[in-house]
């Protein structure tokens, strides 16, 4: 455990942040998995909203800093390449 008043301000903002870092990448992941699944059953009209309802997430995920805009792009287009080819 941090000893010093500074470090142990620091553990705090560390975890704190660590807990909002999750909880973004995981309503990412779920976002893209939202998008898998549709393609997966076959439905393309929802695989077209949810991968709509998935790029703002993906996006702000790399405005936040948790991904980095490479592969955020890579993301987007291969969701989106699955997506045209149904």
């Amino acid at each position: 455990m941090a000893n010093s008043l500074s470090a142990r301000k620091r553990a705090r903002q560390a975890e704190k942040n660590r807990r909002r870092n999750a909880s973004q990448r995981s309503h990412v992941r779920t976002a893209i998995k939202n998008v898998l699944r549709a393609i997966e059953k076959g439905d393309k009209s929802a695989a077209e909203s949810a991968y709509k309802a998935a790029v703002p997430a993906i996006d702000r995920s790399v405005s936040k800093g948790l991904m980095a805009k490479n592969t955020a792009a890579r993301h987007k287009s291969r969701l989106n390449t699955h997506v045209r080819a149904m």
